[in-house]
């Protein structure tokens, strides 16, 4: 309702213009009521130059307010994308790691053109437009009562057939919205793993997959198109059908002599005009309800938005990192990943967490990011729980290496940055020297301009996770959490890795490693054990270790481990 509150001088301004236009549209009426009337029985060609003097006039006018109510419409278009474009890319952002997102996750975006592309066309004129029908119809019984019973009956018709448009292209506007992101999701995948379907050879499988969405699309819009084209036609012949009637009746009644022929004529044309947003509005329906489907949706989306800014800046985190009785699940989930686990770190610890497959690790590390939201307890800094965060002021204490890199296009200095227009060279190259990438950046031609393209396309796997090591160590975060910071490193990798979060840890920072293998480790004083879920052990390093290690090459079941180590909990 604000957004719509917002645009109300526009609406008011497009509204008051499209009232004179709906009046100068009666020139060609009038014009032709003179020239039948006065013209012709007096035989003055004064009066037919002075009238068309005034009718090239008015429509002149005419003209120029229909540009300025076209260009009007676009800047209203464009107005709505102004109010809802930051909204559409912090959803984004923001929603995949809240909740489960249909498709591509791209239907906001995809909403957001949709309806500027509607209000920027002819569709909202016919809008505008249709209220002035009864002053036409009006004009009609002025001429004369049955001249207006035809056009009112006419209108009635076609009125009926906007009504059964509405109802025919609701659903079909849904479902095509629906299915559209299918496509493009597929599409989308393929793309990105294109490598893999081609070196593996089920493209062609995929294909069948892409086939049957495509064909539900094209039969979508068939049918669409179908019900839109059947009744605009519907409505343009039975405009025509009506125009003839109104001349008909017209000539009936000038037989009769109850009207002139100026008003037979000038009926016609006015009977057109009335009826001609109908018959427009008719053919744009397929459009109007997609975009009232995605203004719904984008109204949706920005109450589901969390409100901006907090009241009180939290001062910078620098003691202290504890999850109290953590219980973490997928986004739009409640079934718990992990459950109750609770540990404490203070400045200049580091942890690593190890356990099997689906142990929860990763689900951990988006806990402690602020990714996943807790089902229950908190996860906090210097006592604060991370939703009383400014998501953006908190990003800047926090540095996070994901399992799956990806780099955006763009520089490797403006990656390294995290695109912060106003990095200094010094912080960037400080983040570069502190993963250990700074000798190997320099060794590229272009050195920290170098575009990588998307995905850091032209990178290694190895170059791509080391340069977004860089990436989450920019700007010195208190917090630092690396998910299988070593999965595609090499020895001179892991060494850079292990200097890096000695480092986190000598300027006071914290450091959380997820692991697999154990070179990982080298770096981290604390050891936790994660499995089904839940916190099996939690430790010095060296006792945690050698307990599993036992516990693995014990014949007996294995047993829950609990070590007490400081701020140890469960």
């Amino acid at each position: 309702m604000a957004v719509l509150f917002s645009l109300k001088k526009a609406v008011l301004g497009i509204g008051a213009t499209s009232a004179i236009i709906n009046i100068l549209a009666l020139t060609g009426s009038f014009f032709m009521l003179q020239v039948y009337d006065r013209v012709i029985p007096g035989r003055s060609l004064p009066t037919l130059v002075g009238l068309g003097i005034i009718a090239a006039t008015l429509y002149a006018f005419q003209g120029i307010l229909e540009l300025v109510r076209s260009m009007l419409l676009v800047r209203v278009g464009l107005s709505v994308d102004e109010r809802f474009g930051e909204t559409v890319y912090d959803s984004l952002v923001l929603f995949p790691s809240r909740m489960q997102m249909p498709g591509d996750g791209l239907q906001s975006v995809r909403d957001m053109d949709t309806v500027r592309g509607f209000l920027s066309g002819p569709g909202p004129t016919a809008l505008f437009d249709i209220p002035w029908m009864p002053f036409y119809l009006g004009l009609c019984f002025f001429f004369h009562v049955w001249i207006g019973m035809t056009a009112l009956a006419g209108a009635l018709m076609l009125v009926g057939l906007t009504i059964l448009a509405e109802q025919k292209s609701r659903e079909p506007a849904k479902e095509a919205a629906k299915i559209a992101s299918e496509r493009t999701a597929l599409a989308e995948a393929t793309r990105r793993n294109s490598e893999a379907v081609l070196a593996m050879g089920f493209g062609r499988l995929l294909g069948k997959k892409w086939d049957e969405i495509n064909r539900r699309y094209l039969n979508n819009h068939l049918h669409a198109s179908n019900v839109t084209g059947t009744l605009g036609t519907l409505s343009k012949i039975l405009r025509m059908m009506l125009q003839s009637a109104v001349l008909a009746v017209g000539a009936v009644l000038v037989i009769r002599q109850e009207a002139s022929g100026g008003i037979m004529i000038a009926s016609s044309i006015l009977v057109s005009r009335a009826l001609a947003p109908v018959e427009l509005a008719i053919g744009q329906w397929k459009g109007f309800a997609a975009a009232r489907n995605s203004w719904s949706r984008l109204l949706q989306l920005s109450q589901l938005m969390p409100a901006d800014g907090r009241e009180v800046s939290l001062p910078e985190p620098t003691g202290l990192l504890k999850a109290e009785s953590l219980h973490l699940a997928a986004p739009g989930s409640k079934s718990a990943i992990l459950r109750g686990v609770s540990f404490e770190l203070k400045a200049g610890d580091a942890v690593g967490v190890i356990g099997p497959s689906a142990s929860g690790k990763s689900s951990l590390a988006r806990g402690l990011v602020g990714l996943w939201q807790p089902l229950a307890g908190a996860v906090r800094l210097d006592g604060a729980s991370l939703s009383q965060w400014d998501p953006t002021a908190l990003g800047r204490h926090i540095g996070y290496l994901p399992q799956d890199v990806s780099l955006f296009g763009g520089s490797i200095a403006e990656n390294i940055a995290r695109f912060d227009p106003d990095a200094s060279s010094d912080k960037i190259i400080a983040a570069a020297k502190a993963a250990g990438v700074y000798d190997m950046i320099v060794q590229f031609p272009e050195g920290f301009d170098m575009k990588i393209g998307e995905q850091g396309s032209t990178l290694s796997g190895g170059q791509r996770q080391r340069i977004a090591l860089a990436r989450a160590l920019y700007g010195d975060p208190f917090l630092v959490v690396l998910d299988e910071p070593n999965s595609n490193l090499d020895a001179e990798g892991e060494a850079a890795l292990s200097r890096a979060i000695f480092g986190v840890r000598s300027r006071g920072g914290i450091a959380v490693v997820i692991a697999h293998r154990p070179s990982a480790l080298a770096a981290v004083d604390t050891v936790m054990v994660l499995a089904n879920g839940q916190m099996q052990a939690f430790g010095p390093k060296e006792e945690v270790l050698k307990k599993t290690t036992q516990a693995a090459q014990s014949p007996s079941p294995p047993v829950r481990l609990t070590i007490a180590g400081e701020g140890a909990a469960q």
